[in-house]
């Protein structure tokens, strides 16, 4: 008399497990599957969904729409950029601003690199190396990258998407120990690394 309900109770918790089975890939996938993983159909072809399902758990089976939504949504590659690094004592003498002969021929170069580019932005940064004060640096810095300026705009460079910055001797190349000494010729030839203008150029895709 007592076995039919221990069997049904036995019944009851073995549909309790199938549920909480199912309950669990459904979640995982926001469709109702079969026991073989496939996803389930209506007659009429369509897919049934879950209750957890949201628009990020589309798949192209069943709403290829969403998944074609999703993909136009994406965002745009990044613009590419190129730097361009020129040695200081190639565009300047030594403690000067104004760009020389083969120097401008560097400079040249770069423009011949941006012909064909859709150009977005430059951004022209001035470095020196450390001999002179903070300011002093600073200031002979964005000279310079002034000079690089309105170098590449009278090369037909859009001037307004050309910025210019000075950084001084804050960004140097050389080691703090690489270059030993006070100012003398060796010294300064050790320190040619940091006396350079660097030309970062943006390009759309």
């Amino acid at each position: 008399m007592h076995k039919k309900p221990v069997t049904t109770s036995l019944i009851a918790l073995a549909l309790a497990g199938a549920a909480i089975g199912t309950a669990v890939a459904q979640q995982n996938t926001g469709y109702v599957i079969d026991t073989r993983g496939a996803v389930v159909k209506s007659g009429f072809g369509e897919c049934w969904r879950t209750g957890y399902w949201t628009p990020a758990m589309a798949i192209a089976e069943c709403d290829p729409g969403l998944v074609k939504s999703a993909v136009a949504a994406k965002p745009a590659a990044a613009p590419a950029a190129e730097t361009i690094v020129v040695h200081g004592d190639g565009l300047f003498d030594f403690n000067k601003a104004t760009i020389k002969p083969e120097g401008k021929k560097r400079l040249d170069e770069a423009v011949a690199r941006f012909k064909d580019k859709k150009l977005e932005k430059v951004v022209i940064t001035g470095h020196t190396d450390r001999f002179g004060s903070a300011k002093y640096n600073e200031k002979l810095s964005q000279k310079r990258a002034d000079a690089v300026k309105d170098y590449l705009a009278s090369k037909g460079v859009d001037k307004n998407k050309i910025s210019a910055v000075g950084k001084g001797s804050t960004m140097p190349r050389t080691k703090a120990d690489e270059c030993p000494g006070k100012q003398n010729k060796k010294v300064i030839a050790c320190l040619a690394p940091d006396r350079r203008v660097e030309i970062e150029a943006t390009f759309a895709k």
